[in-house]
Protein backbone atom coordinates (compact mmCIF):
# COMPACT_ATOMS: atom_id res chain seq x y z
CA UNK A 1 0.00 0.00 0.00
CA UNK A 2 0.99 3.43 -0.91
CA UNK A 3 1.06 7.08 0.85
CA UNK A 4 -0.71 10.32 -0.48
CA UNK A 5 0.84 13.39 0.06
CA UNK A 6 -0.65 16.49 -0.20
CA UNK A 7 1.73 19.88 -1.50
CA UNK A 8 -0.17 23.30 -1.03
CA UNK A 9 0.75 25.80 -3.44
CA UNK A 10 3.11 27.87 -0.62
CA UNK A 11 4.38 24.41 -0.32
CA UNK A 12 7.04 24.48 -2.57
CA UNK A 13 10.29 23.86 -0.54
CA UNK A 14 12.63 20.96 -2.22
CA UNK A 15 14.43 20.84 1.01
CA UNK A 16 12.09 19.53 2.91
CA UNK A 17 12.84 15.81 4.94
CA UNK A 18 10.55 14.58 2.52
CA UNK A 19 11.82 14.82 -0.61
CA UNK A 20 15.30 13.49 0.54
CA UNK A 21 14.92 10.23 -1.62
CA UNK A 22 12.55 9.23 -4.15
CA UNK A 23 10.15 6.08 -2.75
CA UNK A 24 7.79 4.66 -5.27
CA UNK A 25 5.86 3.73 -2.40
CA UNK A 26 4.91 7.98 -2.01
CA UNK A 27 2.48 9.79 -4.52
CA UNK A 28 2.22 13.27 -4.37
CA UNK A 29 -1.13 15.08 -5.11
CA UNK A 30 -0.95 18.62 -6.37
CA UNK A 31 -3.71 20.73 -7.58
CA UNK A 32 -5.14 23.75 -8.95
CA UNK A 33 -8.42 24.92 -8.13
CA UNK A 34 -10.87 27.91 -8.67
CA UNK A 35 -11.82 28.16 -5.19
CA UNK A 36 -8.01 29.12 -4.68
CA UNK A 37 -7.78 31.41 -7.27
CA UNK A 38 -11.58 33.15 -6.57
CA UNK A 39 -12.14 33.04 -2.42
CA UNK A 40 -10.57 36.57 -2.77
CA UNK A 41 -10.18 38.95 -5.72
CA UNK A 42 -6.38 38.41 -6.23
CA UNK A 43 -4.29 39.69 -8.78
CA UNK A 44 -4.12 37.93 -12.16
CA UNK A 45 -0.12 38.02 -11.54
CA UNK A 46 -0.50 36.25 -8.40
CA UNK A 47 -3.04 33.37 -9.75
CA UNK A 48 -0.52 32.81 -12.69
CA UNK A 49 2.63 33.00 -10.50
CA UNK A 50 0.98 30.78 -7.86
CA UNK A 51 0.22 27.83 -10.63
CA UNK A 52 3.24 28.38 -12.51
CA UNK A 53 5.25 27.98 -9.73
CA UNK A 54 3.18 24.74 -8.66
CA UNK A 55 3.69 23.19 -11.94
CA UNK A 56 7.67 23.78 -11.66
CA UNK A 57 7.89 22.37 -8.45
CA UNK A 58 5.95 18.98 -9.58
CA UNK A 59 8.39 19.33 -12.49
CA UNK A 60 11.46 19.29 -10.19
CA UNK A 61 9.80 16.75 -8.18
CA UNK A 62 9.27 14.13 -11.14
CA UNK A 63 12.69 14.75 -12.67
CA UNK A 64 14.02 13.71 -9.07
CA UNK A 65 12.24 10.60 -9.25
CA UNK A 66 9.45 11.63 -7.24
CA UNK A 67 5.94 10.13 -8.51
CA UNK A 68 3.49 12.92 -8.46
CA UNK A 69 -0.22 13.44 -9.83
CA UNK A 70 -0.87 16.92 -11.04
CA UNK A 71 -4.28 18.30 -11.22
CA UNK A 72 -4.40 21.27 -13.58
CA UNK A 73 -7.08 24.06 -13.62
CA UNK A 74 -8.86 22.98 -16.47
CA UNK A 75 -8.38 18.84 -16.05
CA UNK A 76 -11.88 17.43 -16.73
CA UNK A 77 -11.42 14.99 -13.48
CA UNK A 78 -10.30 18.15 -11.46
CA UNK A 79 -13.13 18.35 -9.08
CA UNK A 80 -12.25 22.04 -7.86
CA UNK A 81 -12.15 20.94 -4.14
CA UNK A 82 -9.80 19.58 -2.24
CA UNK A 83 -11.51 17.14 -0.58
CA UNK A 84 -12.82 16.13 -3.70
CA UNK A 85 -9.74 15.08 -5.00
CA UNK A 86 -8.67 13.69 -2.54
CA UNK A 87 -11.45 10.98 -2.19
CA UNK A 88 -10.99 10.85 -5.53
CA UNK A 89 -7.76 9.72 -5.67
CA UNK A 90 -8.26 7.45 -2.31
CA UNK A 91 -11.00 5.82 -4.03
CA UNK A 92 -8.43 3.78 -5.79
CA UNK A 93 -8.06 1.66 -3.11
CA UNK A 94 -4.64 1.76 -3.26
CA UNK A 95 -3.68 4.47 -0.55
CA UNK A 96 -3.49 3.35 2.97
CA UNK A 97 -1.82 6.59 4.40
CA UNK A 98 -2.83 10.58 4.05
CA UNK A 99 -0.56 13.78 5.44
CA UNK A 100 0.22 16.98 4.42
CA UNK A 101 2.21 19.39 5.91
CA UNK A 102 0.84 21.51 8.15
CA UNK A 103 -0.47 24.77 7.05
CA UNK A 104 -0.26 28.56 7.14
CA UNK A 105 -3.52 29.60 7.35
CA UNK A 106 -5.56 29.20 9.78
CA UNK A 107 -8.68 28.40 7.15
CA UNK A 108 -6.80 25.80 5.72
CA UNK A 109 -5.46 24.47 8.96
CA UNK A 110 -9.51 23.70 9.86
CA UNK A 111 -10.27 22.51 6.66
CA UNK A 112 -7.74 19.80 6.54
CA UNK A 113 -8.51 19.21 10.45
CA UNK A 114 -11.97 18.40 9.45
CA UNK A 115 -11.40 16.40 6.19
CA UNK A 116 -8.69 14.24 8.28
CA UNK A 117 -11.81 13.46 11.19
CA UNK A 118 -13.63 11.99 8.66
CA UNK A 119 -11.22 10.35 6.10
CA UNK A 120 -11.58 6.87 5.53
CA UNK A 121 -7.84 6.25 6.01
CA UNK A 122 -5.01 6.84 8.53
CA UNK A 123 -3.87 10.18 8.10
CA UNK A 124 -0.97 12.27 9.43
CA UNK A 125 0.24 15.92 9.12
CA UNK A 126 4.13 17.47 9.42
CA UNK A 127 5.92 20.80 9.77
CA UNK A 128 6.50 22.45 7.06
CA UNK A 129 10.07 23.16 8.01
CA UNK A 130 10.43 26.63 6.96
CA UNK A 131 10.28 29.08 9.60
CA UNK A 132 12.78 29.92 12.22
CA UNK A 133 10.05 30.19 15.19
CA UNK A 134 7.35 27.36 16.03
CA UNK A 135 4.18 28.90 15.02
CA UNK A 136 2.93 28.77 19.29
CA UNK A 137 7.02 30.44 20.09
CA UNK A 138 5.92 34.23 20.13
CA UNK A 139 3.13 33.85 22.08
CA UNK A 140 5.05 31.13 24.67
CA UNK A 141 7.73 34.01 24.78
CA UNK A 142 5.51 36.78 26.05
CA UNK A 143 3.36 34.72 28.54
CA UNK A 144 2.16 36.79 30.94
CA UNK A 145 2.85 40.24 29.68
CA UNK A 146 0.21 42.66 28.42
CA UNK A 147 1.65 43.21 25.02
CA UNK A 148 4.25 42.02 22.90
CA UNK A 149 7.56 43.74 21.54
CA UNK A 150 8.99 43.04 18.06
CA UNK A 151 12.77 43.94 18.99
CA UNK A 152 12.71 41.78 22.06
CA UNK A 153 11.96 39.05 20.10
CA UNK A 154 14.21 39.81 17.24
CA UNK A 155 16.71 39.52 19.60
CA UNK A 156 16.10 36.60 20.75
CA UNK A 157 15.88 34.93 17.40
CA UNK A 158 19.51 36.77 16.47
CA UNK A 159 20.85 34.83 19.80
CA UNK A 160 19.15 31.62 19.04
CA UNK A 161 20.64 31.41 15.60
CA UNK A 162 23.61 33.43 15.93
CA UNK A 163 22.89 36.00 13.23
CA UNK A 164 24.92 39.12 13.63
CA UNK A 165 26.37 38.39 16.71
CA UNK A 166 29.56 39.26 17.87
CA UNK A 167 29.77 36.59 20.88
CA UNK A 168 27.01 37.50 23.07
CA UNK A 169 27.11 41.19 21.58
CA UNK A 170 25.19 42.37 18.41
CA UNK A 171 27.22 42.79 15.11
CA UNK A 172 28.20 46.57 14.95
CA UNK A 173 27.61 47.00 18.83
CA UNK A 174 23.63 47.93 18.84
CA UNK A 175 21.06 45.36 17.64
CA UNK A 176 18.56 47.65 15.37
CA UNK A 177 20.15 50.79 12.91
CA UNK A 178 16.43 51.41 12.14
CA UNK A 179 17.26 55.28 12.98
CA UNK A 180 19.78 54.91 9.38
CA UNK A 181 16.90 53.66 7.51
CA UNK A 182 14.77 56.33 7.29
CA UNK A 183 16.60 58.50 4.25
CA UNK A 184 14.41 59.55 1.08
CA UNK A 185 16.18 59.07 -2.00
CA UNK A 186 17.80 61.74 -4.15
CA UNK A 187 16.92 62.07 -7.84
CA UNK A 188 20.99 61.47 -8.94
CA UNK A 189 20.57 58.05 -7.19
CA UNK A 190 20.37 55.33 -10.07
CA UNK A 191 19.30 51.98 -9.20
CA UNK A 192 21.29 49.01 -10.83
CA UNK A 193 19.28 46.57 -13.74
CA UNK A 194 18.73 42.97 -12.28
CA UNK A 195 17.59 40.00 -13.91
CA UNK A 196 14.50 39.56 -15.54
CA UNK A 197 12.91 36.32 -15.61
CA UNK A 198 10.93 35.69 -18.46
CA UNK A 199 8.51 32.97 -17.25
CA UNK A 200 6.34 31.35 -20.42
CA UNK A 201 2.89 31.51 -19.66
CA UNK A 202 0.58 31.69 -22.35
CA UNK A 203 -0.44 28.47 -21.92
CA UNK A 204 -1.48 28.63 -18.17
CA UNK A 205 -2.96 31.95 -19.01
CA UNK A 206 -5.43 30.13 -21.76
CA UNK A 207 -6.35 27.58 -19.22
CA UNK A 208 -7.29 30.34 -16.45
CA UNK A 209 -9.87 32.20 -19.53
CA UNK A 210 -11.33 28.57 -20.44
CA UNK A 211 -12.42 28.21 -16.35
CA UNK A 212 -13.90 31.94 -16.37
CA UNK A 213 -10.79 32.83 -13.91
CA UNK A 214 -9.61 36.48 -14.42
CA UNK A 215 -8.55 38.36 -11.59
CA UNK A 216 -7.62 42.00 -10.75
CA UNK A 217 -4.76 43.94 -12.38
CA UNK A 218 -2.90 43.71 -15.47
CA UNK A 219 -0.28 40.83 -16.43
CA UNK A 220 1.38 40.02 -20.05
CA UNK A 221 -0.46 37.02 -21.27
CA UNK A 222 3.14 35.39 -22.26
CA UNK A 223 5.36 35.85 -19.76
CA UNK A 224 5.63 36.68 -16.08
CA UNK A 225 8.86 38.43 -14.42
CA UNK A 226 8.69 36.72 -11.01
CA UNK A 227 10.90 34.19 -9.60
CA UNK A 228 9.52 30.83 -10.12
CA UNK A 229 11.87 27.81 -10.00
CA UNK A 230 13.90 27.78 -6.71
CA UNK A 231 16.61 28.53 -9.41
CA UNK A 232 15.35 31.68 -10.64
CA UNK A 233 15.13 32.70 -6.93
CA UNK A 234 18.43 32.12 -5.97
CA UNK A 235 19.38 34.17 -8.91
CA UNK A 236 17.68 36.89 -7.40
CA UNK A 237 18.27 36.45 -3.98
CA UNK A 238 21.99 36.85 -5.37
CA UNK A 239 21.10 39.63 -7.71
CA UNK A 240 19.76 41.39 -4.56
CA UNK A 241 22.88 40.91 -2.43
CA UNK A 242 25.75 41.86 -5.11
CA UNK A 243 23.76 44.72 -6.75
CA UNK A 244 20.89 46.21 -4.25
CA UNK A 245 21.60 45.18 -0.41
CA UNK A 246 24.57 47.82 -0.30
CA UNK A 247 21.62 50.97 -0.36
CA UNK A 248 18.74 48.57 1.02
CA UNK A 249 19.13 49.99 4.48
CA UNK A 250 19.48 53.62 3.58
CA UNK A 251 16.68 53.90 0.86
CA UNK A 252 14.26 51.01 2.03
CA UNK A 253 11.62 53.52 3.19
CA UNK A 254 11.90 56.05 0.17
CA UNK A 255 9.56 55.75 -2.89
CA UNK A 256 10.52 57.40 -6.02
CA UNK A 257 7.09 57.83 -8.62
CA UNK A 258 9.63 56.40 -11.82
CA UNK A 259 10.74 53.60 -9.84
CA UNK A 260 8.13 51.27 -7.77
CA UNK A 261 10.78 48.23 -6.56
CA UNK A 262 13.99 50.72 -5.99
CA UNK A 263 16.76 48.76 -4.11
CA UNK A 264 14.19 46.18 -2.28
CA UNK A 265 14.35 42.41 -2.62
CA UNK A 266 11.61 41.06 -4.39
CA UNK A 267 11.84 37.92 -2.28
CA UNK A 268 8.92 37.79 -0.27
CA UNK A 269 6.91 35.97 -3.17
CA UNK A 270 9.50 32.93 -3.67
CA UNK A 271 9.69 33.19 0.75
CA UNK A 272 6.42 32.74 1.32
CA UNK A 273 5.99 30.04 -1.43
CA UNK A 274 9.12 28.75 0.59
CA UNK A 275 11.41 28.07 -2.69
CA UNK A 276 14.03 29.98 -0.53
CA UNK A 277 14.08 29.50 3.39
CA UNK A 278 14.51 32.86 5.72
CA UNK A 279 17.76 31.29 7.12
CA UNK A 280 19.43 30.95 3.77
CA UNK A 281 18.60 34.18 2.88
CA UNK A 282 19.91 35.53 6.22
CA UNK A 283 23.05 33.62 6.12
CA UNK A 284 23.49 34.66 2.49
CA UNK A 285 23.96 38.60 3.05
CA UNK A 286 25.71 38.36 6.60
CA UNK A 287 27.86 36.35 4.41
CA UNK A 288 28.43 39.38 1.84
CA UNK A 289 28.71 41.51 4.93
CA UNK A 290 31.78 39.33 6.40
CA UNK A 291 33.11 38.70 3.25
CA UNK A 292 33.25 42.22 1.54
CA UNK A 293 32.74 44.79 5.09
CA UNK A 294 34.26 47.50 2.71
CA UNK A 295 31.40 47.15 0.50
CA UNK A 296 28.21 46.70 3.00
CA UNK A 297 27.56 48.79 6.09
CA UNK A 298 26.09 47.14 9.03
CA UNK A 299 23.13 49.37 8.87
CA UNK A 300 22.25 47.79 5.25
CA UNK A 301 22.39 44.33 6.35
CA UNK A 302 20.59 44.39 9.78
CA UNK A 303 17.65 46.51 8.05
CA UNK A 304 17.55 43.91 5.57
CA UNK A 305 17.57 40.65 8.35
CA UNK A 306 15.34 42.54 10.62
CA UNK A 307 12.47 42.01 8.23
CA UNK A 308 13.38 38.65 7.24
CA UNK A 309 14.21 37.40 10.92
CA UNK A 310 12.57 39.60 13.03
CA UNK A 311 9.37 41.47 10.96
CA UNK A 312 8.04 37.99 9.21
CA UNK A 313 8.84 35.41 11.98
CA UNK A 314 6.81 37.75 14.32
CA UNK A 315 4.25 38.21 12.79
CA UNK A 316 3.40 34.63 12.16
CA UNK A 317 3.86 34.40 15.44
CA UNK A 318 1.19 37.35 16.40
CA UNK A 319 -1.25 35.68 13.85
CA UNK A 320 -1.33 32.06 15.17
CA UNK A 321 -1.42 33.97 18.95
CA UNK A 322 -4.41 35.03 17.92
CA UNK A 323 -6.73 34.07 15.44
CA UNK A 324 -9.73 33.29 14.77
CA UNK A 325 -10.55 36.22 16.81
CA UNK A 326 -7.72 38.93 14.89
CA UNK A 327 -9.85 38.13 11.82
CA UNK A 328 -12.80 40.50 13.19
CA UNK A 329 -10.99 42.79 15.22
CA UNK A 330 -12.21 46.69 14.03
CA UNK A 331 -10.90 48.44 17.55
CA UNK A 332 -12.01 51.99 15.92
CA UNK A 333 -15.46 50.69 14.45
CA UNK A 334 -14.68 51.49 11.01
CA UNK A 335 -17.10 50.87 8.85
CA UNK A 336 -16.38 53.02 5.69
CA UNK A 337 -16.62 51.00 2.38
CA UNK A 338 -13.19 51.06 0.50
CA UNK A 339 -13.27 53.81 -2.40
CA UNK A 340 -13.25 52.71 -5.83
CA UNK A 341 -10.28 54.28 -6.89
CA UNK A 342 -8.34 51.22 -5.11
CA UNK A 343 -9.29 49.15 -7.35
CA UNK A 344 -8.61 51.09 -10.56
CA UNK A 345 -6.11 53.88 -9.50
CA UNK A 346 -8.22 56.70 -10.74
CA UNK A 347 -7.91 59.28 -8.09
CA UNK A 348 -6.21 63.09 -7.63
CA UNK A 349 -3.96 62.16 -5.19
CA UNK A 350 -0.85 61.56 -6.60
CA UNK A 351 0.42 59.15 -3.86
CA UNK A 352 -2.37 56.87 -4.01
CA UNK A 353 -2.13 56.75 -7.44
CA UNK A 354 0.93 56.00 -8.05
CA UNK A 355 0.44 53.12 -5.17
CA UNK A 356 -2.03 51.79 -6.15
CA UNK A 357 -1.76 51.73 -9.72
CA UNK A 358 1.75 50.28 -9.43
CA UNK A 359 0.34 47.50 -7.18
CA UNK A 360 -2.65 46.68 -10.29
CA UNK A 361 0.49 46.66 -13.23
CA UNK A 362 3.30 44.42 -11.08
CA UNK A 363 0.96 43.30 -7.86
CA UNK A 364 3.91 44.79 -5.89
CA UNK A 365 4.24 47.85 -3.43
CA UNK A 366 6.66 47.96 -0.56
CA UNK A 367 5.86 48.32 2.75
CA UNK A 368 6.06 51.65 3.04
CA UNK A 369 3.76 52.62 0.17
CA UNK A 370 1.58 49.79 1.71
CA UNK A 371 1.85 51.11 5.37
CA UNK A 372 1.93 55.34 4.52
CA UNK A 373 0.55 55.68 1.56
CA UNK A 374 -2.33 53.11 0.77
CA UNK A 375 -3.26 52.00 4.53
CA UNK A 376 -2.61 55.49 6.08
CA UNK A 377 -5.25 56.91 4.03
CA UNK A 378 -7.49 53.77 4.96
CA UNK A 379 -7.14 54.32 8.29
CA UNK A 380 -7.22 58.15 8.34
CA UNK A 381 -10.62 57.51 6.33
CA UNK A 382 -12.38 55.23 8.27
CA UNK A 383 -12.61 52.28 6.06
CA UNK A 384 -13.89 49.07 7.46
CA UNK A 385 -10.80 46.86 7.91
CA UNK A 386 -12.58 43.79 6.22
CA UNK A 387 -12.76 45.23 3.18
CA UNK A 388 -9.05 46.67 3.53
CA UNK A 389 -8.02 42.87 4.29
CA UNK A 390 -9.30 41.95 0.80
CA UNK A 391 -7.94 44.45 -0.99
CA UNK A 392 -4.56 43.77 0.54
CA UNK A 393 -5.14 39.94 0.26
CA UNK A 394 -5.83 40.01 -3.31
CA UNK A 395 -4.02 42.32 -4.82
CA UNK A 396 -0.29 41.54 -3.76
CA UNK A 397 1.70 38.56 -5.18
CA UNK A 398 3.36 37.67 -1.53
CA UNK A 399 0.43 38.19 0.26
CA UNK A 400 -1.01 34.96 2.87
CA UNK A 401 -3.13 35.47 5.11
CA UNK A 402 -1.02 34.49 7.87
CA UNK A 403 1.52 37.46 6.74
CA UNK A 404 -1.17 39.82 5.23
CA UNK A 405 -3.69 40.20 7.63
CA UNK A 406 -1.23 40.52 10.74
CA UNK A 407 0.28 43.66 8.94
CA UNK A 408 -2.82 45.16 7.56
CA UNK A 409 -5.06 45.08 10.10
CA UNK A 410 -2.33 45.04 13.34
CA UNK A 411 0.07 47.22 12.06
CA UNK A 412 -1.73 49.18 9.35
CA UNK A 413 -5.19 50.06 10.41
CA UNK A 414 -4.50 49.51 14.16
CA UNK A 415 -7.88 47.38 14.17
CA UNK A 416 -5.98 45.53 16.79
CA UNK A 417 -6.04 48.05 19.38
CA UNK A 418 -2.22 48.00 19.57
CA UNK A 419 -1.20 43.73 19.50
CA UNK A 420 1.51 44.43 16.89
CA UNK A 421 2.20 48.36 17.70
CA UNK A 422 1.91 50.64 19.88
CA UNK A 423 0.30 53.09 17.96
CA UNK A 424 -1.63 54.06 14.73
CA UNK A 425 0.68 54.54 11.96
CA UNK A 426 -0.78 57.62 10.39
CA UNK A 427 0.85 60.62 8.72
CA UNK A 428 -0.33 64.10 7.03
CA UNK A 429 0.90 64.56 3.64
CA UNK A 430 4.58 65.93 5.04
CA UNK A 431 5.83 62.41 5.83
CA UNK A 432 4.93 61.16 1.89
CA UNK A 433 6.27 64.81 0.70
CA UNK A 434 9.95 63.77 2.26
CA UNK A 435 10.01 60.76 1.54
CA UNK A 436 8.90 60.45 -1.68
CA UNK A 437 8.55 62.84 -4.97
CA UNK A 438 4.77 61.87 -5.23
CA UNK A 439 3.73 65.41 -4.19
CA UNK A 440 5.76 67.50 -6.72
CA UNK A 441 3.32 66.85 -9.46
CA UNK A 442 0.29 66.48 -7.44
CA UNK A 443 -3.39 68.36 -7.87
CA UNK A 444 -3.65 68.75 -4.12
CA UNK A 445 -1.20 71.20 -1.98
CA UNK A 446 0.93 69.01 0.51
CA UNK A 447 1.35 72.11 2.91
CA UNK A 448 -2.35 73.42 3.40
CA UNK A 449 -4.65 72.05 5.73
CA UNK A 450 -7.95 73.10 4.22
CA UNK A 451 -9.05 75.22 1.65
CA UNK A 452 -8.69 75.16 -2.22
CA UNK A 453 -7.01 71.90 -3.10
CA UNK A 454 -6.02 71.43 0.05
CA UNK A 455 -4.24 67.70 0.36
CA UNK A 456 -6.68 65.66 1.97
CA UNK A 457 -3.74 63.83 3.83
CA UNK A 458 -3.62 66.72 5.92
CA UNK A 459 -7.48 67.46 6.98
CA UNK A 460 -8.13 63.48 7.68
CA UNK A 461 -4.74 62.88 9.87
CA UNK A 462 -6.22 65.92 12.42
CA UNK A 463 -9.73 64.75 12.21
CA UNK A 464 -8.84 61.06 12.96
CA UNK A 465 -6.97 62.19 15.66
CA UNK A 466 -10.34 64.58 17.20
CA UNK A 467 -12.58 61.56 16.36
CA UNK A 468 -10.78 59.24 18.16
CA UNK A 469 -9.09 61.22 21.18
CA UNK A 470 -10.95 58.82 23.67
CA UNK A 471 -9.39 55.74 22.33
CA UNK A 472 -6.16 57.08 21.52
CA UNK A 473 -5.39 60.23 24.20
CA UNK A 474 -3.79 58.29 27.01
CA UNK A 475 -1.43 56.65 24.57
CA UNK A 476 2.16 58.15 25.62
CA UNK A 477 3.49 57.67 22.37
CA UNK A 478 1.24 59.97 20.70
CA UNK A 479 1.46 62.39 23.35
CA UNK A 480 2.98 65.42 21.25
CA UNK A 481 -0.11 65.01 18.70
CA UNK A 482 -2.78 65.90 21.25
CA UNK A 483 -0.63 68.85 22.24
CA UNK A 484 0.08 70.55 19.39
CA UNK A 485 -3.51 69.72 18.25
CA UNK A 486 -4.43 71.78 21.85
CA UNK A 487 -2.56 74.40 20.90
CA UNK A 488 -4.45 74.89 17.62
CA UNK A 489 -7.11 77.73 17.93
CA UNK A 490 -10.96 76.63 18.15
CA UNK A 491 -11.02 78.24 14.30
CA UNK A 492 -8.44 76.53 13.40
CA UNK A 493 -9.66 72.92 14.30
CA UNK A 494 -13.35 73.32 13.23
CA UNK A 495 -12.06 74.57 9.58
CA UNK A 496 -10.18 70.96 9.91
CA UNK A 497 -13.10 69.07 10.95
CA UNK A 498 -15.20 71.11 8.35
CA UNK A 499 -13.01 70.42 4.75
CA UNK A 500 -12.07 66.16 6.59
CA UNK A 501 -16.55 66.05 6.44
CA UNK A 502 -16.38 67.75 2.74
CA UNK A 503 -13.61 65.19 1.64
CA UNK A 504 -15.33 62.01 3.24
CA UNK A 505 -18.52 62.48 2.07
CA UNK A 506 -17.20 62.78 -1.80
CA UNK A 507 -14.48 60.18 -0.97
CA UNK A 508 -15.20 58.68 -4.69
CA UNK A 509 -14.49 62.15 -5.72
CA UNK A 510 -11.16 62.91 -4.49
Amino acid sequence: MKTLRLILGDQLNIRHSWFNQADEKVCYLMMEIIPEANYAPHHRQKILAFFKAMRNFANSLQNNGHIVRYLCIDDNNNLQDFSENIRQQLASGEFSLFEYQEPDEYRLKVYFEDFCHCCSIETSVCESEHFLTDKKELQNFFKGKKTYVMESYYRSIRKKFNILMNGKEPSGGQWNFDQLNRNPIPDRVKVPVITDFKNDIEDLTGALRKMGIEGIGSADNQILNWPLTREQALIAMQDFAEKLLPYFGTYQDAMRADDPFLFHSRLSFALNTKMLHPLEVVRYVEAMWQKYPEKYDISQIEGFIRQIAGWREYMRGVYWANMPEYASLNYFGNQRKLPDFYWNGNTRMHCMAQSIGQSLQFAYAHHIQRLMVTGNFALLAGINPDEVDTWYLGIYIDAIEWVEITNTRGMSQYADGGIVGTKPYVSSANYISKMSNYCRNCYYDSKKRHGNKACPFNSLYWNFYIENRDLLGKNARIGMVYRTLDKMTKEETEKIKQQAKEYLENIEQL
